[in-house]
């Protein structure tokens, strides 16, 4: 009886799970497929292109906001199952208020190690190809990255034309084999730039051992530099910040495939950091739904549910701005990157032990 009554009480709730994620994607193609098509206005495409690559986009942007919509969902359907005495039937069969938190914590935490492990791995191998996909029509965009593994690939717009570089990615602050292409407005090749190194700490780039071939009447002048210097778009920080990017490795590259990434460049602590901001995922949908339950569970007052539903969306605020605030502790060095992934999950976890312990009183 009990089995056939968690299953009816499970089922139900992934289905307002699985409801509320459709409703967020709807809402997500529609924002994001204007931002698409302000990209490609310039540029003769079928409206077909942006309508796919929202579509591919979309479910990264889910799975970030994952830990929300587990709290609202679980705020809804416990909530319904409050109104229709679902929740007291339960009691009734001897379900404690303990043991239906933890069916519902547990199951979310299950969830989450689902996600994971099967999703996760798709959505970013969706986004790689939403990147690469958009990094193919660079021409019409002002700036832009690209990554592959013989290196990266940059192109920028100039007052006075294009510029192309090449090189391989980047060593501490340093990029290695250097190669820069200015064209001029009718992309016609002007001077083109070989240096061994180039410090790209700042803005403005400092070249060693330069070879530059300048355009002259149809000829290139061949003049060689110990130092040389441009100007760029971008700087180390800059450039780390688009190629670390840990939306497209998947839980499964950083866990079994490390050494592979490490050898093509990926920084260690970049690395770590990214598996560490995917372990907390499970232990964030397991305390979210926690704290869904035990506000829910501490009256079985219909009067009492426009209160929780407010108080539920100003926990998802409050939760929101200590997750932000404490990755940019970290970012900015205050504590340890690692400690600032987990301190919200540190925090939300004492909130929800005492919680605990007072619905376990009722």
């Amino acid at each position: 009886m009990n089995k056939v009554i968690i299953n009816y009480i499970l089922k139900n709730f992934f289905k307002y799970f699985l409801l509320l994620v459709l409703v967020i994607y709807g809402f997500g193609v529609i924002l994001n497929l204007f931002e698409e098509i302000e990209f490609f206005k310039k540029i003769d495409v079928s409206i077909f292109l942006p309508l796919m690559l929202t579509s591919i986009f979309v479910p990264s942007m889910i799975l970030n906001l994952l830990p929300f919509i587990i709290f609202i969902s679980s705020m809804l359907y416990m909530i319904k199952i409050r109104n229709n005495k679902d929740l007291l039937t339960l009691k009734i069969n001897g379900f404690s208020n303990i043991k239906i938190f933890f069916i519902f914590a547990l199951t979310s935490f299950f969830l989450g190690w689902l996600i994971l492990i099967i999703l996760n791995p798709v959505t970013s191998s969706m986004l790689q190809f939403y990147e690469k996909t958009k990094s193919q029509y660079a021409r019409d965009i002002d700036h832009l990255v690209s990554f592959n593994k013989n290196g990266m690939w940059i192109k920028e717009n100039l007052n006075y034309g294009n510029r192309i570089i090449t090189a391989k990615k980047p060593d501490g602050t340093n990029l290695i084999d250097v190669k820069i292409f200015q064209f001029d407005e009718n992309f016609l090749l002007k001077k083109k730039i070989f240096s061994k190194e180039a410090d790209i700490k700042n803005f403005d780039w400092k070249l060693t051992n330069v070879t530059v071939f300048e355009a002259e009447n149809s000829l290139f002048i061949r003049k060689k530099f110990q130092n040389y210097a441009i100007t760029s778009n971008y700087n180390h920080e800059k450039i780390i910040n688009l190629f670390n990017n840990s939306n497209t490795l998947s839980f499964i590259d950083l866990v079994f495939n490390y050494n592979d990434l490490v050898n093509k460049g990926y920084n260690k602590t970049f690395l770590k950091e990214s598996l560490h901001l995917m372990l907390v995922l499970p232990f964030f949908l397991f305390l979210m739904t926690a704290i869904a339950s035990i506000l829910t569970m501490h009256t079985l007052k219909k009067s009492e549910n426009l209160k929780f539903l407010v108080v539920g969306l100003a926990v998802c605020v409050l939760v929101y701005y200590l997750k932000d605030l404490s990755l940019a502790l970290g970012k900015t060095g205050r504590i340890s990157m690692i400690l600032s992934i987990w301190s919200p999950i540190i925090a939300l976890g004492l909130f929800a032990f005492i919680g605990l312990l007072q619905i376990n009183e009722k």
